[in-house]
């Protein structure tokens, strides 16, 4: 039996009821940029990063990837309760640890000096520690772990892998850019064009059109979003999302909004690139977090700044 977790939980934070919340788990390092720290942990062992953890425990990290889309989902929560002072539709983030509590104290340190609203910190000893992640109710997860990820998506859960990069905090509201194939849907697409090439991709979207595609490993995560989104008009809405997929519009473009509104999803805006790159877009789109299944398209976020996760 694995060992049990110990949870933290926030009292400075009001608590969200986990059946109804969009909750989020996130790795310390997908927060907060613990490059250094995990280095120390690699090469001179766990003890001693627990020693200097301690020792700089009222030293805040400085903030890591994630960090700017956590702030803005506080600001989706305030604007929601203003709108609607009992609403139980809110984010709910937690912190998944494999701190012990005792390194731990400054990963709450650093959450309280940034006025982070975290509602808990999990500090789980085990190795593998997406096992809990279904006991909390999480809808996303981000790590900077490839193994977690992996883990994470075997069981069922929308997860993404973020890099660790410098990011500009964008401002207000929340905007969250999604891939297409292979992310909010399946990769069946994916595979004919692996297969048959462009022209075969092309001929089985046309033949398919009708039909809605199958669901990607984070349309889970996006159909709660957009119920989120849905309480407010698009002109007061603190939630932008946007579609940004490689597809051509004019001969894969049809199924993809004729899928997205079969699932009664509201994409505030879709870009149809037909294989150009995506950074320039996103350049302009500025948003919170991205997410794309191929390692280019996050090298070219990063390139220009954008928080990405990629979904292996």
């Amino acid at each position: 039996m694995a060992e049990p977790e110990s949870t933290v939980i926030n009292t400075n934070v009001k608590q969200k009821d986990p059946s109804k919340a969009l909750v989020i788990a996130v790795t310390t390092r997908a927060i907060f940029n613990l490059e250094q720290e995990h280095k120390l942990y690699l090469e001179r062992g766990k003890e001693e990063y627990t020693r200097h953890q301690q020792a700089n425990q009222h030293k805040p990290l400085p903030p890591g990837t994630a960090f700017a889309f956590i702030q803005a989902v506080q600001y989706v929560n305030k604007k929601m309760l203003e709108s609607n002072p009992a609403e139980k539709d809110l984010f709910d983030i937690l912190v998944l640890s494999n701190n012990s509590p005792e390194s731990g104290v400054r990963i709450i340190n650093s959450a309280k000096h940034y006025g982070l609203e975290i509602s808990k910190f999990c500090f789980v000893s085990d190795e593998d520690s997406t096992q809990y992640l279904k006991s909390h109710g999480v809808k996303l997860f981000l790590s900077a772990d490839r193994t977690d990820v992996c883990n994470a998506l075997q069981r069922g859960v929308s997860a993404a892998l973020v890099f660790q990069q410098e990011v500009q905090a964008p401002s207000t509201p929340l905007r969250v850019v999604f891939d297409g194939d292979a992310v909010l849907f399946s990769d069946e697409t994916d595979q004919i064009f692996q297969e048959q090439g462009l022209e075969g991709a092309v001929q089985y979207e046309r033949a398919m059109e009708a039909v809605p595609m199958g669901e990607g490993p984070l349309k889970n995560f996006a159909m709660h979003l957009g119920k989120m989104r849905s309480k407010f008009s698009q002109e007061k809405s603190p939630i932008r999302t946007y579609l940004v997929t490689a597809r051509s519009g004019r001969d894969m473009g049809i199924r993809a909004i004729k899928t997205l509104r079969e699932w009664g999803l509201a994409i505030d805006e879709a870009f149809f690139m037909d294989g150009a790159p995506k950074g320039p877009i996103l350049a302009q789109i500025q948003p919170h977090i991205f997410f794309d299944d191929g390692l280019h398209n996050i090298q070219g976020a990063q390139n220009v700044g954008v928080p990405s996760a990629w979904v292996p």
